[in-house]
């Protein structure tokens, strides 16, 4: 991580079904940092989030990627970015390391077998890599979901309620992790039930309420 990224939200709005749901939103986070999306059920948190990564269009203002709109350097923004959201989004009838070795190829990464194994074995999933992720359980699958962070090398990590079906250890391990992505640099923006800390790292928080 050479260059210092730096995120900026600047006046953003969202509207849904012709409700506001936030406006003027303004917001920078450093490299080093991670934002804690706060707000009650219904006030757009996940809705912003997928503006982040480009899932839901901006409807009013900008998102700014190192002073440049997202918008105008998709490619390079897409690689500078890991989105995990509700859903593990694996498939359910590839093997756990045929997903992460899918995965990381999308992301323009040739993962080696044994790297992969080694990622698992760090997330509690020792001799699952041949298994088939329809036959692990709603946890072993968050984990699975969980290990791709680890192997990619996306500045920016975008996580919507990362912490969901994932035990004491789990929600342990993943904060060790968001903690030594942002010792290298990386940013993190995430929503969560529980407000777990991330290392020696504070979270700056953007809390979100109806207008």
């Amino acid at each position: 991580m050479t260059i210092s990224p730096v995120l900026t939200l600047s006046k953003l709005g969202c509207t849904r079904g012709g409700r506001q749901l936030f406006k003027d939103l303004d917001c920078t986070l450093q490299a080093g940092h991670w934002l804690y999306v706060a707000g009650a059920n219904g006030v757009g948190k996940t809705s912003l989030l997928r503006m982040l990564c480009g899932l839901a269009l901006v409807e009013s203002g900008e998102i700014l990627w190192n002073g440049v709109p997202i918008a105008s350097q998709h490619d390079s923004y897409r690689q500078d970015l890991c989105y995990l959201g509700h859903l593990n989004a694996l498939q359910e009838s590839m093997s756990v390391q045929e997903n992460l070795m899918f995965t990381s190829a999308l992301g323009g990464v040739a993962l080696a077998e044994q790297k992969a194994r080694s990622v698992l074995e760090r997330f509690g999933l020792r001799g699952r890599s041949q298994q088939l992720v329809r036959h692990l359980s709603q946890g072993q699958k968050r984990r699975v979901a969980l290990s791709r962070l680890a192997l990619s090398p996306a500045r920016l990590w975008v996580l919507d309620e990362p912490y969901v079906a994932m035990d004491e250890a789990g929600i342990q391990m993943l904060s060790d992790l968001i903690a030594a992505h942002l010792d290298k640099g990386g940013l993190a923006v995430l929503t969560s039930h529980q407000r777990v800390p991330v290392g020696a790292h504070p979270a700056q928080l953007l809390e979100l309420k109806a207008p």
